[in-house]
Formats: structure tokens, C-alpha cells, sequence
């Protein structure tokens, strides 16, 4: 049975993505940023949604994330992009118990997704700890100072958003979600990494990404036309 996306709430935009997906990364710190400047920060909001590449693809491979910094941490020095520097054995190819973790966090309140999503990621991409330990995801959970611990914890060993997990890679598998990140608005725009036109040189996870072009400022228009819905 086909999954419809769920509806998008006003003043919210729906960022469908994968914790290890450096195009994510990328754009929401240019979302935030742009948010910021546009005065918008508490008028709109991101609504945490799962685009669990692992499912499609199987474990992420290291050699994926650390050719796509090749390509992509050039264009985004505030990512501050570092190669997996932990040990081999403690690498994440595995982000499922997180994404489960931001959804949980989410529904504590959206500024807790935000924030758990965002520490997440710049745990992995530039500190390289193991965000698929569930002690990782709640020492940093802890560090955001915005997300109930202890009502995470719960959430997570209870598998209480689980379910909600698994229904958002169902609305994955359908055309409305094209890659991750896409980006959904109340009125009906959709847009899959925003601003940034990218080729592959090489196979996945042996070859790397080339930026073909990039613009930031394809936040705006998101954030405007989502302020006024």
C-alpha cells in the first residue's frame, strides 16, 4: 500500500534526510543561517523526517563518507568537514537508534529535534564519535542543554518511535521524497538538495562528488514562502 508524505504544518518545513548525508549537513547549517538572517529564527521551524539510506543501500560505508567530504566540504567551511579520525571499529555504519532518537526528541518539542539533529551531526562529521551508541546519542543529547534527557532515554529503550521510523522510510520509497535532503513546505513546494547541482566522478563510495555549482541563497525563497504559509 502506497504511504502518502504527510501534510506539512504552517510555519514548518519538512527536511526528509540521513544523519550521514554531508548534503544535509550542509544544508541545514545554511538553513539556520539563513533563517538568522531573515529574522524568521521561532517563526519557522524544521520537522525532523528520516531518509534512512541504509535501508536502500545497506551498512554506510566508510569510504562514502570520506570521499564525500572531499567533494562537498569545500563549498561549506562553517561544516568544519574532518575525515573519520576514531578507530576503524568505531565507525557508525549504522544510524538508525539516532534517527529514531531525533524523531523521539521531536516530539518533545520541535526546537528539541532541531537541536538533537544538529549535535548529532557535528558530532559525527566533526568530532567522529560513534553516533549509532545509544550512550553517544544521549551524551549528546545531554550537551544540547534543549533535549529531556531523561524522557529520551525512556522514548528510546521503550521503541516508542520506532514505528514512526519505519513509516517515514516507507514515504522514502515513494516518489515524493526524490534523495535526501529534500525539503517539504505547507504549500506544496518541494526541493531536494536545494541550490547545489552535483555529479558523481567514479561509482558510490569509490569515486567522489563534484560541486558543479552552489547557491545559499536558495534558502530564502524556502524560508520566505514558508513564513507566509
Amino acid at each position: 500500500m502506497r504511504i502518502p508524505a504527510p501534510p506539512v504544518r504552517p510555519g514548518t518545513v519538512q527536511v526528509w534526510s540521513d544523519l550521514l548525508c554531508p548534503f544535509a549537513y550542509v544544508g541545514l547549517l545554511r538553513f539556520y543561517r539563513a533563517r538568522t538572517r531573515l529574522g524568521l529564527d521561532g517563526a519557522v521551524w524544521v520537522e525532523h523526517r528520516a531518509f534512512p539510506v541504509e535501508l536502500f543501500d545497506g551498512p554506510h560505508p566508510r569510504r562514502a563518507t570520506d570521499s564525500e567530504v572531499v567533494g562537498v566540504g569545500r563549498i561549506e567551511p562553517e561544516a568544519e568537514f574532518r575525515l573519520w579520525s576514531a578507530p576503524d571499529d568505531r565507525y557508525p555504519h549504522t544510524v538508525l537508534l539516532a534517527a529514531e532518537a531525533v524523531i523521539a526528541a521531536g516530539a518533545q518539542s520541535t526546537a528539541a529535534g532541531e537541536a538533537l539533529d544538529l549535535a548529532l551531526r557535528r558530532a559525527f562529521w566533526t568530532q567522529s564519535r560513534t553516533i549509532s551508541h545509544r550512550q553517544v546519542i544521549l551524551d549528546v543529547a545531554a550537551e544540547t542543554g534543549t533535549v529531556d534527557v531523561k524522557g529520551l532515554t525512556e522514548a528510546l529503550d521503550e521503541g516508542r518511535h520506532r514505528a514512526d521510523l519505519m513509516t517515514d522510510f516507507a514515504v522514502a520509497q515513494t516518489d515524493a521524497i526524490a534523495a535526501s535532503p529534500t525539503f517539504r513546505l505547507a504549500d506544496g513546494t518541494v526541493r531536494t538538495n536545494p541550490g547545489i547541482e552535483v555529479h558523481w566522478e567514479g561509482p558510490f563510495a569509490k569515486g567522489y562528488p563534484v560541486i558543479d555549482s552552489h547557491d545559499p541563497s536558495a534558502y530564502d525563497d524556502l524560508l520566505t514562502r514558508a513564513a507566509s504559509h
